[in-house]
């Protein structure tokens, strides 16, 4: 049984990995073979050695993009978690105010950052944290929410039954029941806050303040620089990546034990 765990493991993380090398190998093929100009599509070998030639400008804008992100993030998770338990304690106060939860989410965050830079403008950076903010919050307080109302019926008659107060079936039922989807919407949210991040420094760049990695993928495409610009893309996907997986594992962590979508099956 440990070696069939342990082999379904090393499967999950080497079948991705074939993919990616496939693809890398075919897009190097294509530019040799159509001889591709490097302004239009640079080879993976060039895009690694601009990463390689340009780390020491690149990565110090990449730091600034993951503490925009972070903090977008780590306000998101609180701001949503709160406003999830308010909405779940009145179906009154839900749909009052849920409405314009979703408002916020729809409206396109690119036609409002530059209000949000300008009433802001003062604080570069806490505009582009509210602007990726804006972008993470609702997934966790929409799926917070929607866990918080699917707690089993019958132990909360039977909390009820026992004299538990409305704060103690929160804490001891509703909240453990709706882990699982909280963390689900923190999959979605971290990835969302590094997208908003970037598209605020874009925007933030277009106005001529130097921000994050965003700014060198502007500046760089502006002076067709591809390889360069490669190779800051290639370095925002790789921080996407690495929060998914971060808060996957994180997911598998505190779920593994008791929740069917991350117990291992034995058959």
């Amino acid at each position: 049984m440990g070696k069939q765990r342990k082999s379904g493991t090393v499967w999950n993380w080497l079948a991705p990995a074939l993919v990616g090398l496939t693809a890398i190998v075919g897009w190097d093929m294509f530019v040799r073979i159509t001889d591709m100009p490097p302004y239009l599509l640079p080879g993976p070998g060039l895009v690694l050695k601009t990463l390689v030639e340009e780390w020491g400008d690149l990565f110090p804008s990449l730091l600034v993009t993951i503490q925009i992100t972070v903090l977008a993030f780590l306000a998101a998770i609180m701001s949503g978690l709160l406003i999830a338990i308010l909405f779940a304690q009145s179906k009154w106060i839900e749909r009052s105010f849920f409405p314009y939860a979703v408002i916020l989410q729809t409206t396109p965050i690119v036609a409002i950052a530059p209000l949000i830079i300008i009433w802001l403008q003062n604080n570069t950076f806490m505009a582009l944290v509210v602007c990726a903010w804006i972008v993470a919050f609702f997934p966790i307080v929409s799926n917070t929410t929607l866990g918080l109302n699917s707690a089993d019926h019958s132990l909360q008659n039977l909390f009820e039954s026992y004299g538990a107060s409305r704060w103690q079936t929160l804490i001891y039922l509703r909240l453990p029941s709706a882990l699982p989807y909280f963390l689900g919407g923190l999959r979605i949210s971290g990835g969302l806050a590094l997208i908003g991040a970037v598209v605020a420094e874009f925007v933030a760049g277009t106005g001529g303040t130097r921000s994050g990695i965003a700014y060198q993928i502007l500046i760089s495409s502006f002076n067709l620089q591809i390889p360069r610009m490669f190779a800051a893309l290639l370095m925002t996907t790789a921080l996407g990546v690495a929060i998914f997986v971060a808060l996957t594992l994180l997911s598998d962590r505190l779920l593994q034990h008791w929740h069917e979508s991350a117990v291992q099956r034995e058959n």
